[in-house]
């Protein structure tokens, strides 16, 4: 006798939907890549203007100001995202005893800032340049280190959680934290005029290409 559908054990995820959008987020972050290492006038000509105008609200908001200076450099620092990283990759193999998925999510995380870097160095961008700055950054601009790496190690966790069957009111929560920070990292480095609207563009979309090839990868690997 054949067993039911009922007793049959459920089918392994699907690694093609992921393999799908990170090809999409690829083609994507290569087309804004390419934009911006050309000059494309009339993307030039938006972040100038977009920047222009949050740096004088900046300018004439001292106390906000200071508030993005303070989560930017500790809440949403890169070396803040990688610390957390390093404290999951810890409980994942003291607890659960994960030690493929935690090196999975070391590696993926350090490919990254890797693969940031090395663009930062090829693109070569300069950064926004005011007479009256409110804070300072150094490197090249493009794409935004803050937000790539708040995408990737914050994708990474969240599609973890999600893969653990979070109870709903710990995802739905975990799905807020992740939306108010990702977009409160790019609006913050806007804000303090130290990268371009289209950097953060970036960062995100190479961010969320990383995370969609790593998805890809560990379903291959570990369905």
């Amino acid at each position: 006798m054949h067993p039911s559908p009922v007793d049959s054990p459920p089918a392994p995820p699907d690694p093609r939907p992921a393999a799908r959008s990170a090809g999409i987020l690829a083609l994507g972050s290569a087309l804004l890549l390419v934009l911006v290492a050309v000059r494309w006038q009339p993307l030039v000509e938006l972040d100038r203007g977009v920047s222009g105008t949050t740096h004088r609200w900046a300018v004439a908001e001292p106390g906000l100001t200071r508030a993005a200076r303070i989560l930017t450099d500790w809440v949403w620092d890169p070396l803040t995202m990688r610390v957390l990283c390093g404290v999951v990759a810890v409980v994942l193999v003291w607890r659960y005893a994960a030690r493929w998925t935690a090196v999975w999510l070391v590696l993926t995380v350090a490919l990254a800032a890797a693969l940031q870097q090395g663009l930062k160095a090829a693109v070569d961008r300069a950064r926004p340049v005011w007479p009256d700055p409110v804070d300072s950054a150094h490197y090249a601009a493009f794409p935004s280190g803050h937000a790539m790496t708040a995408t990737v190690v914050l994708g990474l966790l969240l599609w973890l959680l999600h893969r653990r069957g979070a109870a709903p009111a710990v995802w739905r929560t975990a799905v807020a934290v992740t939306a108010v920070s990702l977009v409160g990292v790019g609006l913050t480095r806007i804000w303090l005029g130290v990268h371009w609207p289209t950097d953060v563009l970036g960062g995100w979309l190479l961010g969320a290409s990383v995370v969609a090839t790593a998805v890809w990868v560990h379903r291959l690997r570990r369905p």
